[in-house]
């Protein structure tokens, strides 16, 4: 067992299948305690019986803020803190951008981008005082290039990307770490759950799913990443984690944008004017 995981808490959304559901399992199997969320508590339930360790079902939509602070608020106080937050609830996209309804930008990046903040936000307060734990936001590799058929879908995780690494930044200096993954074709449902040009389900999934990564060896691979703190975490094969590796941010950049926190910067921005 990991001494970063063994005996603490992790809270894991969109944990009632694919990588969530997953990182739960695994996550157990290192002694954490897991709290799952999602909005099917029947699903949540299932693997809850499938965790090793003591587990908390807070069903939610990630879109309800109310319920959101309110399953903080519980899961703050169920063992004394939450030690890990993955930042994990999506939705994916297949349509051509010439026939996609704006309605679905809207739907995805609210649930993929917003509430993903949101959540963030409620907990951020809770993990300052602390000044200890991992915030850990599944983008995806279409987070880091631009993939045909996704636009809204990368738009939500650019953007995941994008605030992950500027709170990465400001928390540098707070003993809180930040981890991105980005996780390429993996054997879960998302192509078919991803919505069509007209925001319904698809209903069907792509041969590069199916045949892509097993979920539980994309949750070893983050759960991986997390302990030997790395920031950028590319959970992929062959082509796509050649695409990952060439947009991955160098830790140089990650270092140098820290020391400008180090030195003063954000004192001094608020400072003027």
């Amino acid at each position: 067992m990991s001494e970063v995981f063994a005996g603490k808490v992790g809270w894991i959304t969109g944990a009632s299948s694919g990588i969530g559901a997953a990182l739960a399992r695994a996550l157990s199997g290192e002694g954490m305690h897991v709290i799952l969320s999602g909005r099917d508590e029947a699903r949540l339930a299932e693997v809850a019986q499938d965790c090793e360790t003591e587990t908390l079902v807070l069903p939610f939509d990630v879109r309800d803020e109310d319920a959101m602070h309110a399953a903080t608020e519980k899961a703050i106080k169920w063992r004394g803190g939450v030690d890990l937050f993955v930042a994990n609830a999506g939705i994916s996209q297949r349509s051509r951008a010439t026939q996609t309804a704006m309605q679905v930008y809207r739907n995805i990046i609210d649930i993929d981008l917003t509430a993903q903040i949101a959540a963030t936000q409620a907990l951020l307060p809770h993990f300052a005082v602390r000044g200890s734990g991992h915030l850990v936001f599944v983008s995806s590799v279409a987070g880091k290039i631009g993939i045909p058929l996704r636009t809204a879908y990368c738009a939500a995780k650019h953007g995941l990307v994008g605030y992950a690494d500027a709170l990465r930044a400001e928390l540098s200096q707070s003993g809180v770490s930040v981890h991105v993954a980005c996780p390429g074709s993996v054997a879960t449902n998302v192509s078919r759950n991803a919505l069509s040009a007209d925001g319904s389900p698809r209903g069907r999934s792509d041969s590069v799913i199916d045949n892509g990564m097993p979920a539980d060896e994309a949750a070893r691979r983050i759960l991986d990443g997390v302990a030997s703190g790395e920031r950028e975490i590319i959970v992929a094969r062959g082509g796509e984690s050649s695409w990952g590796e060439q947009r991955r941010t160098p830790d140089a950049l990650f270092d140098q944008v820290a020391a400008m926190v180090a030195n003063g910067y954000m004192d001094k921005i608020e400072g003027e004017g």
